[in-house]
């Protein structure tokens, strides 16, 4: 299905790309899903998860395009739309360069509008040299069981832009389950614990990984592709320490 040359109506599958239209095109957002949760005034029709979408009520809406993105969507939902005669963009964003490329090209082609000045400026904050040494770390994303971050993934590459290396980064899976004892012994530099998807705190997490330094980040700056970006690399940085 084409994407009409004008766009009034975008549904967003995506918290990270809900935000992004928000903050660039707030009067075409016509629904996102309940877990899109910026901006918090954000008031449009929800259409249940990402994962479970309700493709009656995407219908019902009337888009000119529904955003989606290849790991947070699934396949058969996004072949449902299309099915249906709506047209479906859907990012694949693994890096910060294919976040600014794609975001770039979803204004443009998918959302028909310009390059947004927000997006200007997440470059440019990500532009700034890494100081120091190098430092390596684990990034658990569950606990019961615990899972942890493994290859290819954007929470990855953004930390290794800001100097700390994935010790999972060449683990065959994106997300592995790796025995807890098994992450005390690699004895990495830190311990980086998202509040998003498991909520980790300050009393919920670091007191598993005892003579480890640990870091806890907002798991929305550290995974969400979008305006966030702007703040990102300096909030991180200091929260790194």
């Amino acid at each position: 299905m084409k994407i009409p040359d004008t766009v009034r109506r975008i549904v967003s599958l995506v918290p990270s790309l809900t935000e992004s239209v928000a903050a660039t095109v707030p009067e075409a957002l016509v629904g996102a899903t309940d877990w899109c949760s910026h901006p918090a005034e954000l008031d449009v029709a929800r259409v249940r998860g990402t994962k479970n979408p309700d493709l009656d009520a995407i219908r019902r809406l009337r888009p000119d395009v529904v955003l989606a993105n290849a790991e947070e969507n699934r396949a058969p939902d996004i072949e449902a739309l299309r099915e249906s005669g709506i047209a479906v963009w859907v990012t694949r964003i693994e890096t910060l360069e294919e976040a600014f490329a794609s975001l770039d090209r979803m204004f443009r082609e998918a959302c028909r509008t310009g390059r947004p000045a927000w997006l200007e400026a997440a470059e440019e904050a990500w532009r700034a040299p890494v100081e120091g040494p190098r430092r390596t770390a684990v990034v658990p994303i569950w606990r019961r069981p615990w899972m942890v971050v493994g290859r290819d993934t954007f929470t990855g590459d953004v930390l290794r832009h800001l100097g700390v290396d994935n010790l999972y980064a060449g683990h065959e899976e994106r997300y592995p389950k790796i025995p807890l004892p098994e992450l005390v012994e690699r004895r990495p530099d830190l311990v980086v614990l998202p509040d998003e998807p498991y909520a980790f705190s300050d009393t919920d997490g670091p007191e598993s990984f005892p003579g480890l330094s640990c870091a806890l980040v907002s798991g929305r700056l550290l995974t969400w592709y979008g305006p966030s970006l702007v703040q990102a690399a300096e909030a991180l940085r200091r929260a790194l320490g």
